[in-house]
This record gives structure tokens, C-alpha cells and sequence, in this order.
């Protein structure tokens, strides 16, 4: 168990459960919305060897269960459901945009990426530690991959940048975060546009810091070192 947040009162309260941070996408997700929000909070590693942990890393169940908020005793699962929850409490923190059409729209891609894109994930799963130059894309991938790189640009063009609705980082940035770590790590090439924004992302602070909690596990799942 690790400490992500202050030592107050307030942090003994709220615990957000997690699984691996170099191979669980929804993890980080969950992780980068609380650090969003500004709740103070210590996270709980599950071990990545526990039934239902490993079963959302290898894709095999969705992020049902992993991550978890625990705020107030009251446990909230599920990316989208942990970002609405805690928009309501959090309302100062802005993680939605404050127009109204782009706040559909924040929802709408977010939702997108929650429910969609499997062949992205099934065939560059999240692992923060590989490196594949040339990895070869099958057509569902680049498919999906050129649907993500539609829905940035448009978003980009919109918003002036250099997060998708603006100046500020919203719930979509961190739908889409664990995207650009895929990218990195399996050598795609993407638009300048969307090329600047993955890096953008990647340099935050808080992904940074994720990283360097990646780097220091020793767990590794065979299944998700890919080779071809």
C-alpha cells in the first residue's frame, strides 16, 4: 500500500483500489480522475495475482470491479461512474467542460472510449515498460487508431488545444491517456496534431508520476509481453 496524497484525516477516508500500474489502463484512469478532482486519497495496490485483478488486466472481464473509490465508506467502480461521482462532489475541480455542447461531447467520446475500440485493446495491451518499433497493425487496429486520431483533431481544432476542450485537462483527457501510453509503446505513428497532444499527455505531471510507479514493479503477465 502506497500513499498517493496528504497524511490528513480526510485521506484515511477515501481509498482508491488499484491494480497494476504498468499494464492497467482503467487503473489509470481511476488514478488520474481522483488526482483530477483534488480529493485527497491513498491508493491500495490489489494484488495483481488476485482473481479479478488479473482478469481485468488479460481483458478477459471489464473495469467493473478495478478501479475502486471508497469515499465515505460508500464504494464507487467503473471509470465513468467514479467521474460522475466525483464531479458531484468536486464540482470546483471543472473536470467536465462548462459549455453545455462540449460537455455532451466530453461524455460522448469518453463513453466511446469506455465501450469501444477492442481491437485496440485486445491487440496492444497496456504495458508501459515494452518498447516495439514496427509492430505490425491489423486492419481493426488501424481502424480504431484512425477513429481516435478523428476524434482528437476534431476536438484539437475546436478547442484551440492544447487539451481536447481547451486550456484545461477534462475527463476525456483522461479516457484517452492510457491510449497514448499505447501508442508509445507500440510505435505508432500518428497526424502531428495528434502526435502533439500524445505528448502533451505523456509529459503531465501526474502521468509521469504513474510511470515511475510502473517502473518499479517487478510483476510480470507473459500474456501481455507481446512478441509478433
Amino acid at each position: 500500500m502506497t500513499d498517493s496524497g496528504t497524511s490528513s484525516a480526510a485521506a484515511a477516508e477515501t481509498v482508491l483500489m488499484i491494480s497494476s500500474k504498468n499494464y492497467s489502463s482503467w487503473s489509470l484512469r481511476g488514478w488520474l480522475l481522483v488526482r483530477m478532482s483534488g480529493l485527497p486519497f491513498r491508493e491500495q495496490q490489489v494484488d495483481p495475482n488476485d482473481p479479478v485483478a488479473r482478469n481485468e488486466l488479460l481483458l478477459r472481464s471489464s473495469s467493473i470491479r478495478i478501479p475502486c473509490l471508497i469515499h465515505d465508506g460508500l464504494p464507487i467502480w467503473d471509470t465513468l461512474a467514479i467521474a460522475e461521482y466525483l464531479n458531484e462532489i468536486r464540482p470546483r475541480a471543472g473536470m467536465f467542460p462548462k459549455d453545455r455542447a462540449a460537455r455532451a461531447r466530453c461524455r460522448s467520446i469518453s463513453g466511446e472510449m469506455h465501450s469501444g475500440f477492442e481491437a485496440l485493446r485486445s491487440t496492444l495491451p497496456m504495458n508501459l515498460r515494452m518498447r516495439r518499433d514496427h509492430f505490425p497493425l491489423w486492419s481493426a487496429v488501424r481502424a480504431d487508431i484512425a477513429r481516435i486520431e478523428e476524434i482528437w483533431r476534431e476536438c484539437l481544432t475546436v478547442s484551440g488545444g492544447p487539451w481536447l476542450f481547451g486550456e484545461k485537462r477534462s475527463v476525456a483527457d483522461v479516457m484517452y491517456a492510457p491510449v497514448c501510453t499505447r501508442f508509445v509503446s507500440y510505435g505508432v505513428k500518428l497526424d502531428p496534431l495528434s502526435a502533439a497532444y500524445c505528448a502533451t499527455t505523456l509529459a503531465h505531471p501526474d502521468m509521469l508520476r504513474w510511470a515511475e510507479g510502473a517502473a518499479a514493479e517487478t510483476e510480470a503477465f507473459t500474456e501481455l509481453e507481446v512478441e509478433f
